[in-house]
């Protein structure tokens, strides 16, 4: 019975670990499926459209082949078309059923309406077809949420979402790679293929074991059982004698060392084979009993009915910072203002053309401070999916204490961001409560009547405030307290104006006064329904003589000087230097004050009076 039992165990162990090897070979599917994309026409661009890539589940793998440097890049499906709006493209969209649709896309141009009888018709007509964009290059676009690029081959795994799609490229003039590829796994694990064939080993070592008894079960009662010869009593052996007459003893092995050693031998193979299959099985071949995670509780901010889409995420508005960095830094060690222009605009460049200037002519002035990038506190995209886009970021300085706030601003999309307004935040700043960098902020439009303030007013109003003080009509309603900038461009004034003073009373005046800038307010709306306000204003210092013979001599001064380009005058100069202002305006019905959150200041100009 034993021999029968273990006939049985090899059968079903030869059964299961040859129907686990099977599950991993012959009736294991493919691994993945490929579809390739082909195109009619050739164009500079291919947009791959995201309901292609999630024309199956799981990742995808982008593989584009050419001669030379492939570019491929994603983003925002709305923004990749706003790039490609003025250019011809070939388009590829999932038509169902795994088919692909591919098109050729040729940009609407809508030439301007001359009036009648304009005699410059048809030079409009030549005009409105040079706006079709041929040859530009989208490597290093700040639309792209991640960018790749390798030459010959390249090889991009992605995750994107259907709203997400991809762009392929070369130099943006040669055509686009005529063989790509997109790939998904496909899901083929064997979870019981492990099992199978681990459970046939130990099956296989068991029928071993019953063999084994058997075979030594038969070997004990093998032949008739007789009555044995009457043994003779044992004597004692005399080891002192030699030769034949010296006792013997037998040196062959007994049935029990005979069939231990053949049960050795038998065993080890089996355990080995059962050892050797355990290891050829991959995770892919067991079970998986993973524990579902905790949740963990956190704050949630839902978005707003009908709101649109942040304009950038956490990590692009890192790599887009660290881009203007990058660039002004350069500028600033070369005095390059068209270099910083390509990153710098508004209130920013108007500080940094100055700085050139003066550095320029004054060996020792100082260079402007550095762009900070790291760490990136606070990330606030405006949600909007048109242009002008806007982001505020908070960046902190651990060396210095201190934070910096700023606010970037991309125009159309084919321009970069660019850095407009910059100010330095307190160590005890307290900012309002904001969106999550996934959510956005609002933009808030100038005259907007929803602040206890239009934002295209705070800067007038803080201007007349520093200037009148407590008799200001809108003292009340900015906050005093805290606020370092308004103290020390009092104690400013009121320092210089002594020293002038002690001097120049009898033959001059000093004058101060305050007005907004020239560059147009930014506001992004915060959770309590008020707006973060970035505003430029400008402080002017005039000095006049007020004796026909006297002269204002710049003797001492040599930055108004450098600006002014005059060593004295006999009307006067006036000084004016620009700040970059940061301000918290609540919304109607707070009983809060608008709070200054942050500042820089530097000088724009020197001018005579005339």
């Amino acid at each position: 019975m034993r021999f029968v039992w273990a006939v049985a165990a090899f059968v079903l162990a030869a059964l299961m670990i040859g129907a686990g090897i099977a599950q991993r070979t012959v009736f294991q599917g493919p691994r993945s499926e490929t579809v390739e994309i082909s195109t009619e026409q050739d164009a500079p661009y291919l947009l791959i459209d995201g309901a292609v890539l999630n024309s199956l589940p799981g990742t995808q793998t982008l593989r584009a082949q050419g001669e030379g440097e492939i570019f491929a890049a994603y983003g925002r499906t709305m923004d990749v078309e706003a790039w490609l709006s003025d250019a011809s493209y070939n388009r590829v969209t999932a038509a169902g059923e795994g088919v692909l649709d591919t098109a050729y896309v040729e940009p609407e141009i809508v030439p301007d309406e001359p009036a009648e009888g304009d005699e410059n018709a048809d030079a409009a007509d030549d005009a409105s077809d040079d706006e079709v964009v041929e040859g530009r290059s989208p490597v290093g676009s700040d639309l792209w949420l991640d960018e790749f690029q390798q030459s010959d081959i390249l090889i991009a795994p992605l995750q994107l979402p259907d709203d997400m799609s991809v762009l392929v490229a070369t130099d943006g003039t040669a055509a686009a790679p005529s063989r790509v590829t997109v790939t998904w796994p496909i899901t083929n694990a064997t979870p019981w293929a492990g099992p199978l064939i681990v459970g046939g080993g130990i099956l296989m070592a068991v029928g071993v074991f019953l063999y084994i008894l058997g075979f030594r079960h038969v070997r004990r009662s093998r032949g008739p059982r007789r009555k044995g010869l009457p043994v003779p009593p044992t004597e004692p052996i005399d080891l002192s004698v030699e030769g034949e007459d010296k006792g013997v003893i037998s040196a062959a092995p007994t049935r029990r060392a005979l069939s231990g050693g053949r049960r050795g031998f038998i065993v080890v193979p089996a355990v080995a084979v059962s050892a050797l299959l355990f290891t050829g099985c991959t995770s892919d071949a067991w079970p998986q009993f993973a524990a579902s995670p905790t949740p963990t509780p956190t704050e949630t901010v839902v978005a707003p009915e009908g709101q649109q889409a942040p304009a950038v995420t956490k990590a692009q508005a890192e790599r887009i910072l660290d881009r203007i960095a990058a660039v002004v830094a350069e500028a600033d060690e070369a005095r390059d203002g068209d270099l910083a222009a390509t990153r710098l605009d508004g209130a920013m460049l108007a500080a940094r053309a100055t700085n050139y200037k003066l550095r320029g002519a004054i060996d020792d002035y100082a260079a402007p401070a550095p762009v900070l990038t790291d760490p990136l506190e606070i990330t606030l995209p405006q949600a909007f999916d048109g242009w002008p886009r806007t982001v505020m970021a908070v960046v902190d300085d651990s060396e210095a204490k201190t934070s910096s706030i700023m606010v970037m601003t991309q125009q159309d999309p084919w321009s970069e961001y660019k850095l407009t307004y910059q100010g330095n935040l307190e160590a005890d700043t307290a900012m309002p409560a904001l969106a999550p960098w996934y959510i956005g902020a609002t933009g808030v439009a100038p005259d907007s009547p929803f602040l206890i303030m239009p934002p295209e007013e705070v800067a007038a109003a803080y201007a007349d405030v520093l200037d009148n003080g407590e008799d200001s009509e809108y003292a009340a309603m900015f906050e005093a307290e805290g606020d370092e900038f308004r103290a020390s461009v009092e104690a400013d004034r009121k320092r210089r104006l002594e020293e002038f003073n002690e001097t120049g009373s009898k033959t001059g005046s000093l004058s101060f006064s305050s007005a907004a800038g020239a560059y147009d307010p930014v506001a992004l709306a915060t959770l309590e329904s008020g707006a973060i306000v970035a505003v430029s204003m400008n402080e002017i210092d005039t000095v006049k003589p007020t004796n026909e013979d006297a002269v204002i001599k710049l003797s001492g001064n040599p930055t108004a000087k450098t600006l002014s380009g005059a060593e004295e005058s006999a009307s006067g100069f006036t000084t004016t230097f620009g700040d970059q202002l940061f301000f918290y305006v609540p919304g109607q019905g707070s009983t809060e004050k608008i709070r200054l959150l942050g500042y820089s200041s530097d000088i724009l100009s020197a001018k005579v009076i005339k």
